[in-house]
């Protein structure tokens, strides 16, 4: 157990990085080449993940472990509008959205049939946020 904490603690600014890419690579894949058009939840959540790739790029190469004051209230809050959009999307019962752009109870896939992109994006920010746990004081 010592060696995954030991493990994680020493990569975790990497791995971060690597999981905010994934997460910034899929959303504009469905946007621009499969041409889904994200709703407002959806436009909040890349608000929140899109500048996690620079910040933790740069923190990566130049190995700057104070970025989690910056990392954790991004994630914190992107995950919360995630998975308030995932209960729009599998609550039977109606809740508010506002579909000036497209509607964001719209299912537009689900794999398993249950997951989907809010279900995504949520899982992307809770990695991200337990890697920042992990996440070293200095080096």
């Amino acid at each position: 157990m010592k060696k995954i904490t030991q493990f994680l603690s020493d990569n975790s600014l990497p791995f971060a990085f690597l999981v905010a890419v994934a997460a910034t690579a899929g959303p504009l894949f469905l946007s621009e080449i499969a041409h889904f058009t994200p709703c407002k939840l959806c436009w909040f959540q890349r608000i929140f993940m899109f500048p996690q790739v620079l910040i933790l790029g740069i923190a990566t190469f130049k190995n700057d472990f104070s970025i989690k004051r910056y990392i954790l209230p991004m994630s914190v809050i992107g995950a919360a509008i995630a998975i308030y959009h995932y209960l729009l999307q599998t609550s039977p019962i109606p809740l508010p959205c506002s579909d000036e752009v497209a509607n964001c109870t719209l299912k537009q896939f689900a794999y398993f049939g249950y997951i989907t992109i809010p279900l995504m994006s949520f899982t992307a920010f809770a990695l991200i946020i337990f890697l920042m746990l992990f996440l070293k004081r200095q080096k």
